[in-house]
């Protein structure tokens, strides 16, 4: 079954590779969506695909890459949404 939702995260998230990061391990989900940096300093993802792999996702993004520090991730489930590719927002 189909998943969306919104996943913000906060911490040490931005200038990282968070960004990538989120974008290599959703492209091996086959997820959809974005990430983007915000000026909050926390970084807003948008992803959409089978429900067991946004849970993988989710529990991958909780750690992060390398250099992250990730204090909170908040999710808030949101209609479906198309998109072909998951894309990084500058």
């Amino acid at each position: 079954m189909k998943k969306a939702i919104e996943i913000t995260i906060k911490g040490v998230v931005q200038g990282v590779g968070f960004r990538k990061f989120s974008k290599i391990q959703a492209d091996e989900l086959l997820i959809k969506g974005s990430a983007q940096n915000l000026p909050d300093g926390s970084v807003k993802i948008y992803a959409c695909g089978e429900e067991k792999d946004i849970e993988n996702f989710i529990s991958i993004l909780k750690i992060g890459p390398l250099k992250s520090e990730v204090q909170s991730v908040e999710l808030h489930t949101i209609a479906d949404f198309s998109s072909d590719v998951f894309e990084i927002i500058q």
